[in-house]
């Protein structure tokens, strides 16, 4: 969790440096964080369920050694298409760690208390190793773009070496035949979603290509479910969907992270290109989110309980919410640091520590531990289509009728203000998700461990 934090921030940091040296351009730029989520937004429900049938520890060490040598060779390439090749190399892994590190930690630790202080600190790893990149991807930038992808390595061979050790082996915990055409269906189904979405800002959303890729996902993803409902052996068992609460933190993790990640670009630009603030600047004005995230994720487990899920989602959606609107509607040409980003900064801190663990802890509660993998991927592939789809749509909003976004100095806040208001408005819509069964006189099903109805 630690790594795939401290990953992502310090890449993200680095891509100017990256696009100077190589000679990549703008579109090519993305494709080396889009690489990321295709590989890993597609195939996280495949690596959930082999860790089902293939035991847990054995997916999760191999997954991770290819994690290494992709971080490893990323660090030595000097050319862009083999660059952007080990980030999907990279996501292909994490798609395999992810849910199975997930499945380890809610099979290890019983529902209740104490795996929900265990998800706690789960995310305090992810806080701490996110809050980490943001600074090493500012310091590491200015000796060379390449230490930002040399510096996971040896993370990742401590988090190997610890697993081997740490990690009691295990069987199996599912049994049956794999079902080979709900794999090929959903993974290939997935991944054209993604790639879609992420290239239709570029390409335009009526442009033909696009409107044929998303048909075409449309078939492939309704194949899938038509194989599911056939098949000996399904690949995701649909009546894991039938769960209000599980369906409910599904679509609270898609707002989260959607929100979240599109409000963080819009603001990282604004930040460097128009403002002018150098990356290491930039990192440390967004450094209270990620340190509120690690501070208060201890005590999130302790709120669960008392609390229950349904309310912490609610808080959590909540606080986001306030925290795109104060920027929305605060920020300006020449923000000030204080008024109009720290307020923000802070309720997004709250948010995500309040919203992550017990999304988390909602989706997997009530599963069995045959299907522990599978509900861990589930939401986790939700989190990744999430953030991917509300990104392209931002990315649309902002670049609409420029081409000087990402250039030095050439847009105003103005510009950013239609990206604001969809992430506001995801986050809202996220929050009517959650309140929607008390709003229509219904109580939360108490679910075992996840806090009180």
């Amino acid at each position: 969790m630690f790594l795939d934090g401290l990953d992502v921030s310090m890449v993200g940091v680095a891509l100017p440096s990256i696009g100077t040296e190589l000679g990549l351009d703008t579109t090519s730029l993305q494709w080396i964080i889009n690489g990321y989520v295709l590989g890993f937004g597609g195939l996280l429900l495949l690596g959930g369920r082999t860790a089902d049938l293939l035991g847990r520890r054995n997916v999760f060490l191999v997954a991770l050694a290819v994690f290494a040598i992709a971080s490893l060779v990323g660090g030595l390439v000097d050319n862009g298409t083999l660059l952007i090749a080990t980030r999907f190399v990279k996501g292909l892994a994490a798609a395999f760690t992810a849910p199975t590190a997930m499945s380890i930690l809610t099979t290890t630790f019983k529902e209740g208390p104490a795996r929900n202080r265990a998800l706690s600190i789960f995310s305090v790893f992810g806080a701490s190793g996110y809050s980490s990149g943001l600074i090493l991807g500012g310091l590491l930038t200015s000796a060379g773009w390449r230490w930002t992808f040399l510096m996971p390595v040896p993370f990742a061979v401590a988090a190997l070496v610890a697993a081997a050790v740490l990690i009691p082996k295990d069987r199996p915990a599912d049994t049956g035949g794999h079902d080979l055409a709900g794999a090929v269906t959903l993974v290939a189904g997935m991944l054209l979603t993604v790639y879609t979405v992420v290239s239709a800002p570029a390409r335009g959303w009526t442009d033909p290509l696009t409107l044929g890729s998303f048909a075409l996902a449309a078939v492939l993803l309704a194949s899938f479910f038509l194989v599911e409902r056939r098949v000996a052996h399904p690949l995701v068992r649909l009546g894991i969907l039938k769960v209000g609460t599980i369906v409910r933190a599904n679509l609270s993790i898609m707002a989260l992270f959607g929100s979240y990640l599109s409000f963080q670009f819009m603001v990282t630009i604004f930040l460097q290109s128009v403002l002018g603030w150098s990356p290491l600047k930039m990192a440390l004005a967004l450094l209270p989110t990620g340190l509120i995230v690690a501070v208060g994720s201890p005590f999130v487990g302790r709120l669960i309980d008392r609390f229950g899920t349904p309310r912490m989602i609610i808080a959590a959606l909540t606080s986001l919410s306030l925290g795109y609107l104060w920027f929305l509607f605060v920020g300006s040409d020449q923000p000030t640091y204080v008024v109009a980003i720290l307020p923000s900064t802070v309720l997004l801190g709250l948010g995500f520590a309040l919203g992550f663990t017990s999304i988390m802890a909602q989706a997997t509660s009530g599963v069995d531990d045959s299907e522990q993998g599978l509900a861990s991927g589930l939401v986790q592939t939700s989190a990744q289509v999430g953030g991917a789809l509300v990104l392209a749509l931002t990315t649309a909003l902002v670049t609409a009728g420029s081409h000087a976004v990402t250039g030095a100095g050439t847009a105003g806040f103005d510009q950013f203000r239609p990206g604001l208001v969809l992430v506001a408005g995801v986050a809202l819509v996220g929050l009517a998700v959650t309140v929607s069964p008390l709003i229509r006189g219904r109580r939360y099903t108490s679910v075992p461990g996840a806090g009180r109805a």
